[in-house]
């Protein structure tokens, strides 16, 4: 159900959320992980509301970036499908456990999630900087390795998405970046596999939680913006000696938001 709740001054700062969040998202292969600690700490939304609210507005950050970086043949189609596969059962299994938690335990749990994703991604940046400087090669997955990775990473992503409405960036980059991806593709593909994620949880919850259409309009009148400006900004950065600082910082921001929720 659709409904527009009257606007509060706070509602003011959402477009500039949106943006930031836009812009970071689709540098950063998603964006949605950030989405509903906005809608939980500061506006104190139920739980199922939060969720779709955060899908709905992450939706434009991964239409706008996939298209971006597909023009710039930054996405890897068939590790995509893997993915995206495994993910859309996820998803749906995800909204089902939505609707039968309530607001303090969606934030313990998103808290937690956060929390463990920042401590895998930190220790796999350091394990890859340890290889590196070592002069190890990175080498590849085989093909039996990349589909047992997609299947699980893609299934985990898409229950992520489904339970917290964050697009379940965190675990599709862990697997592609596993997979020794070049960073670029790793981004790319990865807001094509959220895209597709994203939109099969939205339509498992529209089924069963409202949707607040003012906070939606609000969030993507700057989210999409941002994801048209974040490729951009990705072109001019110099990601082979940047890489695995943007990593540390990510996982950073994923703990201490994980942090503040689990204390909150």
């Amino acid at each position: 159900m659709i409904f527009y709740s009257a606007i509060q001054p706070i509602y003011l700062l959402l477009p500039l959320l949106g943006l930031i969040i836009g812009v970071l998202g689709s540098m950063l292969g998603g964006g949605g992980f950030f989405f509903l600690p906005v809608l939980l700490i500061l506006l104190h939304l139920p739980s199922q509301m939060a969720v779709i609210t955060s899908l709905i507005a992450t939706l434009p950050i991964c239409i706008a970036g996939t298209f971006s970086h597909y023009q710039k043949n930054n996405i890897d189609f068939h590790i995509a499908i893997l993915f995206a596969l495994s993910g859309i059962a996820g998803a749906f299994i995800g909204a089902e456990i939505t609707s039968k938690i309530n607001s303090d335990q969606l934030k313990i749990a998103f808290g937690l999630y956060s929390v463990l994703m920042a401590v895998y991604m930190g220790f796999s940046t350091w394990q890859k900087k340890k290889n590196e400087s070592q002069g190890k090669g990175a080498g590849k997955s085989s093909g039996l390795s990349k589909i047992a990775k997609g299947s699980f990473f893609g299934f985990f992503a898409g229950i992520i998405t489904g339970t917290f409405g964050t697009s379940g960036t965190a675990p599709v980059l862990a697997g592609l970046l596993s997979m020794r991806m070049p960073f670029k593709i790793v981004i790319g593909t990865s807001l094509l596999i959220v895209l597709v994620n994203t939109i099969f949880a939205i339509s498992a919850h529209f089924l069963i939680n409202k949707i607040d259409f003012t906070l939606v309009i609000f969030l993507t009148a700057g989210s999409a913006i941002g994801a048209l400006i974040g490729p951009r900004l990705l072109m001019k950065v110099k990601i082979d000696t940047n890489e695995n600082k943007l990593r540390y910082w990510y996982a950073a921001a994923m703990f201490a938001i994980g942090f503040l929720l689990i204390i909150g």
